[in-house]
């Protein structure tokens, strides 16, 4: 789909790398300049997952003799991602402004946690603390919990990986049309907040409140996951009432006055009690075969290893073991075709046939 664009991505970590790394699964051409010390963080393998699909090529961002193969693939590319703190490519003479003098039509992609400006702008984080300032975690857990997500998911991706790429893609649109470039804020911190938007509109018709357990989605006993007696889990979210009857009817409890009032959370505790107990007392595999095929919204919670060998994500291929490393094939998928993983290149792989390219070799 992104056939003959070419992005230049200044060689980061977390974010940055795997919206580059999308990129290049949609079909860009994405070359990353590497540090020539070796990767940004000690104990990364040689080759790195979130380079599939790139070439590679190693250059010192300080080196007069390396200066004039960064210009010439910036005056070449098509869009460039950085994920450093605001001003460090300013002082390294590789700003947007600079940039843009080379190249007009550049569509300059920048990836922090707290954004280009604000009081946090200069301050060291992380995922999860960007998550927290955003509002993001605040319903991540059941009450009387510290707030917990997945690692990574809803801040370095979701809220900033992914919108870095949106950003990028909508850039790309309006210099192909007008021939000019655009800079590319992609906070975490922002993009997080953004994808509050659907809760913050359940929230307007009284569906979400501030207190954490009382909501519809954070405190019923049919939207959490329960510990199996294998200390498996299953996840249950059967939020319309004909999925919650069907959910009742698996688990005969259709009659069952405790569970009658679906939406009154003056019931929720003591169902949620039942259920837990219900749960404890079966394997995960015993609650997977119950609901099978059924509408009751129940799935078992799977580790990326068994996700590999279900049913429904290996006819979807959705994961794939490449050279003997677990990976998931590129999403979306187009015209209903999976597509296999690129390989991921050695550093500075490419340095030979980039500088024969530019006609620097």
């Amino acid at each position: 789909m992104l056939e003959g664009i070419r992005i230049v991505e200044i060689e980061g970590l977390g974010p940055g790398p795997f919206a580059a790394m999308t990129l290049a699964d949609l079909g860009a051409e994405v070359i990353c300049v590497q540090r020539p010390d070796g990767p940004p963080l000690p104990g990364l393998p040689e080759t790195n997952l979130l380079d599939r699909g790139k070439k590679t090529i190693a250059l010192d961002l300080k080196s007069p003799d390396d200066r004039p193969v960064l210009e010439a693939l910036i005056r070449s590319a098509d869009g460039l991602i950085e994920g450093f703190r605001p001003g460090v490519m300013e002082r390294l003479g590789l700003g947007p402004e600079a940039c843009h003098a080379w190249n007009p039509r550049l569509v300059y992609g920048r990836m922090t946690g707290w954004g280009q400006d604000g009081p946090r702008a200069l301050q060291a984080g992380h995922d999860l603390n960007y998550i927290a300032l955003s509002g993001a975690l605040w319903y991540a857990s059941p009450p009387g919990q510290p707030p917990v997500t997945p690692p990574t998911l809803v801040g370095d991706i979701g809220g900033g990986a992914m919108y870095l790429v949106a950003g990028m893609l909508a850039g790309l649109i309006r210099a192909g049309r007008t021939g000019q470039g655009t800079v590319v804020d992609a906070a975490i911190v922002d993009g997080s907040a953004h994808m509050m938007a659907l809760l913050m509109l359940m929230r307007s018709g009284g569906m979400f409140r501030a207190q954490r357990g009382s909501s519809i989605l954070d405190g019923p006993h049919w939207s959490r996951s329960y510990e199996c007696a294998d200390a498996g889990f299953v996840s249950v979210q059967c939020l319309e009432p004909k999925f919650y009857a069907e959910f009742l009817s698996k688990m005969s409890l259709s009659a069952d006055p405790a569970f009658a009032r679906q939406n009154d959370p003056a019931s929720w505790p003591e169902a949620t009690r039942r259920l837990t107990e219900i749960f404890a007392a079966e394997p995960r595999d015993h609650w997977t075969a119950l609901f099978a095929g059924s509408d009751a919204c129940v799935a078992p919670v799977l580790t990326p290893e068994e996700a590999l060998a279900d049913p429904h994500l290996a006819a979807r291929q959705t994961w794939a073991q490449v050279d003997g490393a677990l990976q998931p094939r590129p999403a979306p998928r187009f015209d209903g075709q999976a597509r296999e993983p690129a390989p991921a290149p050695r550093r500075n792989q490419h340095r030979d046939e980039i500088l024969k390219g530019l006609n620097l070799r």
